[in-house]
């Protein structure tokens, strides 16, 4: 087990409030007033998510996108945000960067907290969402027997992070790395019918045995079937890389989704391994921890 996943199990003990779902979900569900709001909280850091180099407008706009796609794979409406900003040399970008993000999903900025530190860069945002259907999706209702599927094509990220080292590469090259997109309206039109459902964001083998592993299913993959942005030659790297930010998803067997998906498996019984891919269980490292 790594450090991350030890420490999210010692806070289980503590998150004890429904609305936590047990720390298994991408965000947490808060029944109030007769909705139900959906919060999340992301943060990145200096080294481990962005280079030096970054485009402060681009880590505006991945903090934004980033934290939105949780409240997708909740088919959920984004009702604002909360940023926490470490003070640097590049306010102004910054704030340019977060200006277009948030225009572009329509969602107004609320408040959040500004500081000084002497090393480091983190900068933190939390997302606040309306649900849009009842049951809130989760990554636990999936069932034996289930089909599971993906949308958009895996890799992508990956292959514009490398182009960012290539002189000859354009800004469209490197886009889907610098401005991951939030699939809002996708997650909305997939609510109603999913058993269970999250975005990918730590390569889709992990992602998958956590959905797995949320539900108390095996779940099954065709290698071949993954859809992948990256040479064949690269598929192995394509589903461990993560950042893409496109949504894992399950259906009962027999219906098919309302948006363009690929089919990519199935749920089977739990067994000694949560997670199968064409056969036999997916060899570690599955994607990333920290």
């Amino acid at each position: 087990m790594s450090r991350e996943s030890a420490f999210i199990e010692a806070l289980r003990g503590i998150a004890t409030q429904p609305a936590a779902r047990g720390l298994n979900d991408d965000a947490a569900v808060l029944e109030f007033g007769g909705e139900a709001l959906v919060l999340t909280h992301d943060a990145i850091a200096l080294g481990t998510h962005f280079r030096a180099d970054a485009d402060p407008a681009d880590l505006a706009w991945r903090l934004v996108a980033t934290n939105l796609s949780d409240l997708a794979a909740k088919g959920a409406e984004p009702l604002g945000v909360l940023v926490g900003y470490q003070l640097g040399d590049d306010e102004a970008r910054f704030a340019e960067g977060l200006a277009e993000a948030l225009e572009h999903y329509d969602t107004p900025l609320l408040g959040g907290d500004t500081f000084a530190a002497a090393e480091g860069r983190v900068l933190g945002l939390t997302a606040i969402g309306r649900a849009t259907h009842r049951p809130v999706p989760s990554r636990s209702g999936a069932k034996p027997g289930d089909t599971v599927w993906v949308t958009g094509k895996l890799g992508a990220a990956l292959a514009a992070f490398e182009a960012l080292d290539n002189p000859e590469a354009t800004d469209a090259d490197t886009l889907a790395y610098r401005r991951p997109v939030a699939l809002i309206a996708e997650g909305r039109a997939l609510a109603p019918h999913v058993t269970a459902m999250m975005d990918i964001s730590d390569g889709l083998l992990l992602d998958a045995s956590r959905l797995a592993k949320a539900s108390d299913v095996t779940l099954s993959l065709a290698s071949a079937a993954i859809p992948i942005a990256l040479s064949v030659a690269r598929r192995d790297e394509a589903l461990r890389w993560g950042d893409d930010y496109q949504l894992l998803f399950t259906l009962t067997e027999g219906f098919g989704p309302p948006i363009a998906a690929t089919r990519i498996g199935q749920t089977e019984p739990p067994g000694s391994a949560n997670l199968l891919l064409d056969g036999r269980p997916a060899r570690d490292p599955l994607g990333y921890e920290h």
